[in-house]
């Protein structure tokens, strides 16, 4: 059983999944990640059987990615483990507390011990990617001056001198972590810790008025279910909405409280649990006299093993509405795509220079926008049509995001522009020729940011969706789908939208669906209806193009919208209201 952590040997994540499975004598290896992020994407591939993340600490309080993270990637907690952190200063053998310049460690190290650095008058602290990283960064370089954090086990790894007993703000210092696992995970992960006291993680979402929290707290108090945390999450532009993170002692998925969730769910606005698990699940205590590790580190990566056949024998098994029923949710900075939202993404076919992108950027939003799209790589049929700025205008798109506070889109057109369109782009877009260069899916799946994947002109809904496939098997599961217009006999429009596939997908996928009416119809007086159908239909919203002056676009001039013609789109669509799904069981 392989379990996935962040960062190298020496790491205190690494440090409680070895004394997890010693505890309970399993044979385990430990794979090191660069973030919590790539250890959920290696559980959610298949990768990994287990993975942990923490939750909260007593000095800096709650991790929020944590809980992100689990929610995100459809993860299910299994165990909660609350480990004593022991924090020590290490350095190089013969250096002296009065030598050291420089303290390395991960950055929620450094705020557990702020006060003690804080005394080092002449030493400067330093952020790094974990624990192990800090220590052996130390012993490589072996100057005098320079120092670590990091736990006792890590000192002997790498042979290196404690310059300092236990030096966290608090002398019981504590992280929670959670133990998780995939939801279609064997049957025998799950029955690792399926005894013991329960608890239960969930999210609540509550109208912001005077008493909504009381309601929602009372059917848990006649549950006898006692709230051990309870925590806000303010949203930016939110005012007449409240949502929460909830820690309950007890099982809220057994049977005996169907009645208290179902209470709850009334009350609320929304209610996503979570998971339940095995409350602070006994594991070996840390002690100098505990092997350095007794795991195996697994330093390569397993390709995905293919997952669990469904009952209906799927070839696309993860992308399949039977797999996460509820459909899925994907939040892009401040932006939630799912059911309960339509989303709109507006902004020019390519970026032609600062201002325009920028003035752009500030229009969509002022209208009603949600997202940026602009695009810097463009494939073009004719090799002499303008083909983008490329790097310049990632630079000027990531700027104008910032400006406006809108997430950003932009299209990705090779495996080697992935690494640096992810580090400034929100969502990475998969145009329609590049549906199917399945390299290419394979590596956005591998970057982990948020997906676009645009149907090919020439492409079923069933390609679609095993190129959607390719994406999620690499462990990544926010991908948004794009109806743009199909290659049809009919010429009277630049492709013909084939509005049909919307609910179709809505009905096979739990995936998200947006449509794109600038490529459907190719024509600018034609696309605000095209809109409105859009969101009649079912779609969870739409990517328009919008120009600052469309005569002298760069590209696709006929079809992109001025100002005032995307303004009158979201006024249009502000009174349609939301498409209501049918129940998944009437399906």
């Amino acid at each position: 059983m392989i379990g996935a952590f962040e960062g190298i040997d020496g790491a205190h994540s690494q440090l409680v999944l070895d004394a997890y499975f010693r505890a309970r004598e399993l044979p385990g290896q430990t794979l090191g990640t660069r973030t919590f992020r790539d250890a959920a994407m290696a559980v959610s591939s298949g990768r990994a059987e287990l993975g942990i993340v923490p939750i909260d600490n007593t000095t800096t309080g709650t991790v929020q990615d944590g809980y992100d993270l689990l929610f995100e990637f459809d993860l299910v907690p299994v165990a909660e483990i609350s480990w004593r952190m022991e924090h020590r200063l290490l350095g190089v053998a013969g250096a002296a507390l009065r030598d050291v310049r420089e303290i390395l460690a991960h950055p929620m190290v450094l705020a557990e011990c702020g006060k003690f650095i804080t005394s080092l008058t002449s030493a400067r602290a330093i952020p790094c990617e974990d624990t192990g990283v800090a220590a052996r960064e130390v012993a490589r370089r072996g100057e005098a001056q320079l120092a670590a954090i990091a736990p006792p086990s890590a000192a002997a790894k790498y042979g290196l001198a404690e310059l300092s007993p236990n030096i966290a703000n608090h002398p019981d210092n504590l992280t929670r972590f959670l133990i998780f696992r995939a939801r279609h995970a064997k049957p025998e992960v799950f029955a690792l810790d399926s005894g013991g006291p329960r608890k239960t993680s969930l999210f609540l979402a509550t109208k912001n008025i005077s008493g909504a929290m009381v309601r929602c707290l009372e059917p848990l108090a006649q549950g006898q279910m006692s709230v051990t945390k309870l925590e806000s999450r303010p949203q930016p532009r939110v005012t007449d909405r409240a949502e929460f993170h909830l820690d309950v002692l007890g099982d809220l998925l057994a049977p005996e409280q169907a009645q208290t969730l179902a209470r709850l769910r009334d009350n609320a606005l929304e209610v996503r649990v979570l998971g339940s698990y095995r409350a602070d699940a006994p594991v070996a205590a840390q002690t100098a006299s505990l092997p350095v590790f007794s795991t195996t580190v697994v330093r390569d990566r397993r390709p995905p093993p293919p997952p669990p056949p469904l009952q209906n024998g799927s070839s696309t098994p993860r992308v399949m509405r039977d797999a996460r029923p509820e459909g899925t949710r994907i939040r892009v900075g401040n932006v939630e795509i799912s059911d309960d939202t339509f989303t709109i993404i507006g902004g020019p076919c390519s970026i032609e220079s600062r201002e325009q992108i920028v003035a752009t950027a500030c229009a969509v939003r002022d209208a009603g926008g949600n997202m940026l799209r602009g695009g810097a790589f463009k494939p073009r049929t004719n090799p002499y049509s303008f083909q983008g700025m490329g790097w310049d205008a990632v630079d000027l798109i990531a700027e104008a995001g910032r400006v406006s506070g809108m997430p950003t889109v932009s299209e990705v057109m090779s495996i080697d522009q992935v690494e640096g369109m992810a580090r400034s782009i929100d969502v990475l877009q998969i145009g329609t020729r590049n549906m199917q260069n399945f390299d290419l899916l394979r590596a956005v799946g591998r970057a982990g940011k948020p997906v676009l994947l645009k149907r090919g002109m020439s492409a079923t809904i069933e390609e679609l969706l095993a190129a959607a496939e390719y994406i999620l098997a690499e462990g990544n599961p926010n991908v948004m789908l794009c109806e743009r217009g199909i290659r049809t006999f009919e010429t009277a429009t630049r492709n013909t939208v084939d509005l049909s596939a919307v609910p179709v997908l809505r009905e096979r996928t739990h995936l998200p669906i947006l449509v794109d009416p600038s490529h459907g119809v190719g024509v600018r007086r034609w696309i605000r209806p095209m809109c409105r159908a859009a969101k009649a239909v079912g779609a969870h919203g739409i990517i328009v193009e919008v120009h600052p002056n469309p005569p002298e676009a760069l590209s696709d001039k006929e079809q992109a919208m001025t100002f005032e013609d995307f303004a009158d789109v979201c006024r249009d669509l502000a009174r349609i209201p939301l498409f209501e799904s049918e129940p998944v069981a009437a399906r």
